[in-house]
């Protein structure tokens, strides 16, 4: 399967994008479909650390267990599912635009699909971040350049 992948420019510096994208609890002011992003452990995330996100898919809330699996502060980050039927592998990318002033954001979500989640990326969860992702960062983008620095 191939990743879904979008990017989107933020009228705010590479190092406050990353550390509001990076930081697990702000998932549900951003993404419609995240319920909650509890993180196992203290703030701020590092390599290793595990967050469980629950998100409604239809009408069943599901939890998953996601682990960062590398941080390249400002510039790069990569989460994996560990548990359930649908295990997301989340990449993202910064780049700086106007020296520095402005940021590039790049999303690449895929899905390892078990049991019946084989049937349920391709016929409901790809749909559903094809139409989510967009909207999602939009939202990023109102949220970091109408926020205080």
């Amino acid at each position: 399967m191939s990743a879904i992948s979008k990017s989107i420019d933020i009228d705010r510096r590479p190092e406050d994008v990353f550390d509001y994208v990076t930081d697990p609890t702000h998932l549900p002011e951003w993404q419609d479909s995240a319920l909650s992003a509890v993180p196992m452990g203290e703030l701020p995330v590092h390599v290793g650390s595990k967050v469980v996100v629950t998100r409604q898919i239809g009408k069943r809330r599901i939890p998953t267990t996601m682990q960062v699996m590398e941080l390249d502060p400002p510039r790069s980050w990569h989460m994996h599912g560990l548990d359930g039927p649908v295990r997301p592998d989340v990449r993202g990318r910064i780049e700086p635009l106007d020296d520095g002033t402005r940021s590039r954001v790049t999303l690449a979500v895929d899905f390892e699909g078990h049991g019946v989640g084989r049937a349920l990326v391709p016929l409901v969860v790809k749909p559903m971040v094809r139409k989510e992702m967009p909207r999602g960062e939009e939202k990023l983008k109102h949220l970091l350049e109408h926020s205080a620095a």
